[in-house]
């Protein structure tokens, strides 16, 4: 695993899968390490080259003091490509991974081929959400909203049959560092791609969660609509849906990225 500079702050990366062959880029989730893509790993690596990494402030990836941005995590994620000596990637986002996307499409459209955005959306109308989201990890650390976050994760009928990985997703949510996890709740409760979007011209998917109440479907639609030529689909999940639906999301986003 690699340790890769980002204008001073050292970003853990793996890249795995198909040497020579078209490369993907995967991108977190709020509260995730690279390890929330294992249920793609077997099917993404047999087509692609495939490169995960933790966010700053996030996994094994250093703490710089915020406020961090969504331009700040576009700009990391250059800095891994051009470390690397890659030129062009396609794009697999899931939630603040889908916003970071967007921003990649918009500003270095050159560096992205195919993008799927997925349980994500371009704008929050009400920061007031975030606000309240920093004050109780600020009071109460990340145990105090762990809950909440993984019920919003991943619904009450997967956790039931599922104890095991939901377990996982809290570890792994209760392991970010709390500075990082604040810098970048700052970041959201800022977000406005909305006028972005329009200029994006790289192939879109967008996957919504049926179930999904942190980014709802007529979130996804409201992305869908403002980027030319964009397609979405709906899977049977609430928002981490690369885990919860990670066949059908497998089989979307490869079928939409090996598509001519």
């Amino acid at each position: 695993m690699p340790m890769i500079d980002a204008d001073g702050c050292l970003l853990n990366v793996t890249v795995e899968g198909r040497d020579g062959g078209p490369t993907l880029m995967l991108s977190n989730s709020l509260g995730s390490t690279l390890q929330m893509w294992e249920p793609q790993m077997r099917a993404f690596t047999q087509v692609f080259r495939v490169i995960r990494y933790d966010r700053r402030g996030h996994g094994k990836s250093q703490v710089p003091p915020g406020p961090y941005s969504i331009e700040r995590f576009g700009r990391d994620a250059l800095a891994i490509l051009d470390d690397l000596n890659i030129e062009k990637v396609h794009w697999c986002g899931v939630s603040m991974g889908g916003m970071v996307g967007q921003w990649l499409a918009a500003h270095a459209p050159a560096r992205v081929g195919k993008i799927v955005l997925a349980n994500t959306t371009c704008h929050y109308p009400d920061p007031a959400i975030w606000e309240a989201r920093i004050k109780a990890v600020k009071d109460g650390g990340l145990a105090a909203v762990a809950d909440t976050v993984i019920a919003g994760w991943l619904t009450q009928e997967f956790r039931d049959r599922n104890p095991d990985i939901a377990d996982r997703m809290k570890a792994m949510l209760l392991a970010t560092p709390v500075e990082g996890y604040l810098a970048c709740c700052e970041a959201l409760s800022r977000l406005d791609l909305r006028d972005d979007l329009q200029t994006i011209t790289s192939p879109t998917l967008v996957v919504a969660g049926r179930y999904d109440k942190s980014t709802p479907i007529s979130m996804a639609e409201a992305i869908r609509s403002r980027i030319p030529g964009a397609s979405m689909t709906i899977v049977d999940a609430a928002h981490i849906s690369n885990v919860e639906a990670a066949g059908p999301f497998n089989d979307a986003v490869l079928g939409f990225l090996t598509q001519r």
